[in-house]
């Protein structure tokens, strides 16, 4: 089959309460297994158009997984049993404008 030879994670992504950042237009995301954390966040930050000098933060189950770590890893530890990864993103102004 096509999808064995590039396996992919499943995804979902919702802004996190309280957050002062933009929503995201698309929540459902299929991303190449070998995928970084640090790879999905610049993702995440074009889909919402974020300024350069704002930071994004993403966490998995409350925690900020390392932006180097696979997202294919991620998901096969912290997959819900519907079969998607759910991930919140927040953010901050990093200057303080």
């Amino acid at each position: 089959m096509f999808f064995d030879f590039f396996p992919k994670t499943w995804v979902i992504v919702e802004k996190a309460e309280n957050s002062d950042i933009p929503s995201i237009d698309k929540k459902k995301y299929l991303v190449p297994a070998d995928l970084t954390v640090g790879q999905f966040v610049y993702v995440i930050r074009k889909r919402i158009q974020l300024s350069p000098e704002k930071a994004i933060f993403i966490f998995v189950d409350n925690v900020l997984p390392p932006t180097g770590a696979i997202m294919s890893a991620i998901y096969e530890e912290k997959k819900d049993e519907d079969g998607f990864l759910y991930v919140s993103y927040s953010g901050e102004n990093t200057f303080g404008w």
